[in-house]
């Protein structure tokens, strides 16, 4: 909202324009969030405790344990809920509405919330830990991934590489012989043509080069910087010297619906077109990336995946929304753990939407993702205001409402991002977790015996005498940890 008032208002008031940046607007999505959950967390903590909505502690397979969190009974939980009105509220004042992966994001985060409210909800008509059956359950989170990933197979998040970097080079003597006869009008229609789109001052630059002998680094990177510029450049793409050229098939398919393609896929058209007629300088670049999956490590290499794509998203939205749900059995274990991934995708997605930062990193650009960012703020705010309430001793436990919906919400942002590979190391914490469950059941169905003493993790621990806050606050050192190893491991190429 504050977005489209600062448009309205920049002609008058030069200093609103502020409120357009997506790092202000994310500042404020953060303290917004955060100061709506402290407001409203008391009020709606006193009135669940007025519906009698309370946690019920199983007494069932492990005495020690229901020793440890009988004192838990009859505490609030659904809390969720904060997180879900917080969140919604401050990402309406500050986000850009108009941005559909904000939309995406926030229509996961909701279902896979109002799916844990349902869960949660039938908990406590029954008054007992049995909600909806695992079944039905899981059938939501699957429809809920599949709905993503479908939309996302149609609907590109991006084309392909778009800016080029001295690496998409593949001979820099036939680069410099194409752009001196461009320069001075002695190559191509296409090739002149797109000299003329080169700005002023750099074709002056360019011309003072010494081009017959071999360019130094800082040469090499202002001719880049030259050509990326004229990808910057609106609408020469759709110039009528291009009719009738051997294009290839994603050209002609941007070209035949121009008035519909975004500018990110403009900007890819420019690059393709480049590509095109500087095709003996440079290396053909990667397309259809939005069906393909990058594996971290590695500049260039993509796993393709075409329709399997969709189930790929389905699965990560079911497995990540599982393992925040397993993980959320003690007092700020599972907020405190989404802070940091959420916290890590956040960055990751400013990251990804700057064109510089992307390319030096040799990571996908993702234009949209911008808003990413504001969205992974205000879930931030909303997470830390949270856990104002959660923190030890607990006045409101989140239940599946909100462990279902930060899962969804992580696993949005590793897809809508282009980063599904790193989700365990981001997401490391939930891993552990979720894997000591898969490990003890396996174990115990082949051997008959239990590899940990109980299952989760964090309960294991607390069997072993591990007090409850020591438990929370060295699984909050290891996620911090896997979160700052996936940050480092973004240059590792």
């Amino acid at each position: 909202m504050l977005y489209y008032i600062a448009i309205l208002l920049l002609p008058y008031f030069g200093i609103i324009n502020v409120l357009t940046y997506h790092t202000v607007r994310a500042g404020g999505a953060v303290f917004t969030s955060f100061f709506i959950t402290l407001m409203i967390g008391s009020v709606v903590i006193h009135k669940l405790q007025e519906m009698k909505i309370g946690q019920y502690i199983k007494k069932e397979h492990v005495a020690d344990l229901h020793k440890l969190h009988k004192g838990k009974a009859g505490t609030p939980t659904m809390g969720g809920i904060l997180i879900l009105i917080s969140t919604f509220i401050s990402l309406l004042v500050w986000g850009r509405l108009n941005n559909r992966f904000l939309w995406l994001a926030m229509a996961v985060f909701c279902a896979l919330g109002i799916l844990g409210f349902l869960d949660d909800y039938i908990k406590l008509k029954r008054r007992h830990n049995d909600g909806l059956r695992a079944r039905d359950k899981l059938i939501g989170q699957i429809l809920i991934g599949i709905v993503l990933g479908i939309y996302l197979y149609f609907n590109p998040i991006t084309p392909g590489a778009i800016y080029l970097t001295q690496s998409d080079v593949k001979d820099w003597s036939s680069l410099k012989k194409q752009l001196v006869q461009g320069l001075d009008r002695s190559g191509s229609p296409e090739l002149i043509f797109i000299c003329s789109q080169i700005p002023p001052l750099l074709k002056e630059h360019l011309l003072r080069l010494d081009l017959k002998k071999e360019l130094e680094v800082e040469e090499q990177s202002l001719l880049i910087r030259s050509l990326n510029q004229v990808i910057d450049s609106d609408g020469w793409q759709y110039n009528s010297i291009w009719m009738g050229k051997e294009l290839s098939q994603e050209v002609h398919e941007y070209l035949e619906n121009r008035n519909k393609i975004r500018s990110f896929q403009k900007q890819r058209l420019g690059r393709l077109l480049i590509e095109h007629t500087f095709r003996d300088s440079f290396y053909e670049s990667v397309s259809s990336l939005h069906t393909k999956v990058g594996v971290p490590g590695f500049k260039n290499l993509f796993i393709p995946l075409g329709i399997f794509y969709i189930f790929f998203v389905g699965l990560i939205v079911v497995s990540v929304s599982n393992a925040v749900n397993l993980t959320d059995g003690l007092d700020g274990l599972a907020i405190g753990s989404s802070i940091i991934s959420v916290m890590a995708y956040a960055g990751i997605a400013y990251i990804v939407s700057r064109a510089d930062w992307s390319r030096y990193l040799f990571l996908t650009y993702v234009p949209e993702a911008s808003e990413l960012f504001v969205f992974g703020s205000a879930l931030l705010g909303a997470g830390l205001g949270f856990l104002w309430y959660n923190g030890h001793p607990a006045e409101v436990f989140m239940g599946d409402t909100g462990s279902l919906s930060l899962g969804g919400a992580i696993a949005s942002l590793a897809v809508l991002t282009k980063q599904e590979l790193l989700l365990p190391l981001v997401a490391g914490i939930f891993v552990l977790e979720a894997g000591s469950v898969l490990l003890q059941v396996v174990s115990f169905k082949l051997t008959g015996k239990r590899i940990f003493r109980m299952a989760p993790l964090h309960h294991h621990f607390e069997l072993l005498g591990w007090t409850e806050t020591k438990v929370t606050l060295r699984f909050w050192i290891i996620a911090l940890l896997f979160a700052l190893l996936s940050l480092g491991a973004l240059k590792l190429r």
